[in-house]
């Protein structure tokens, strides 16, 4: 007489726990928000080198790339918002990393690409002293000029009196 209670509350239990498991995997489905400065974080290797590996985080609308070596051994990270790159204190060759807009010059021989999206590419050079020159090159989102005086759009660049 106890059993179907018992086996009806065990499978609610079972089907709000899959239930659960469900939810929480499509939220680890997001970027990443922690982890910035661990060797191995819980987060997807990004990179496009089998040399490094690249791992991105999102935050508060704030991108953070960090470059690891093979070995785990954080080599730098930034910081991009706005095409905006800030270089972050963290990792062994912190302060080797440049940035720039335009496309990454360097060396094609000794340059190679670690990590590409639609506005950033990452380079890394291997130095003589085995430092590693990391440069950040963005290209600037170009945002369509938007007319807001539909009778004379020419104050639409700024131009004009707008009337």
């Amino acid at each position: 007489m106890f059993r179907k209670p018992f086996g009806f509350a065990a499978h609610i239990r079972v089907i709000t726990i899959a239930f659960a498991a469900v939810l929480s995997t499509s939220a680890l489905a997001q970027a990443p928000t922690t982890g910035l400065g661990q060797a191995w974080p819980n987060a997807a290797d990004v990179s496009v080198s089998p040399h490094y590996h690249v791992y991105v985080f999102t935050r508060d609308g704030i991108r953070y790339v960090q470059i690891n070596d093979l070995n785990g051994t954080v080599r730098a990270a930034v910081a991009m918002a706005d095409n905006v790159v800030l270089v972050l204190p963290v990792g062994v060759d912190a302060a080797y990393v440049t940035t720039q807009r335009g496309t990454a010059s360097g060396n094609a021989g000794l340059t190679e690409t670690i990590y590409s999206d639609s506005t950033t590419r990452i380079t890394a050079t291997v130095m003589s002293t085995g430092a590693l020159q990391i440069n950040v090159a963005t290209t600037p989102v170009v945002v369509p000029n938007i007319c807001t005086n539909p009778v004379n759009c020419s104050n639409a660049a700024g131009g004009g009196n707008g009337g």
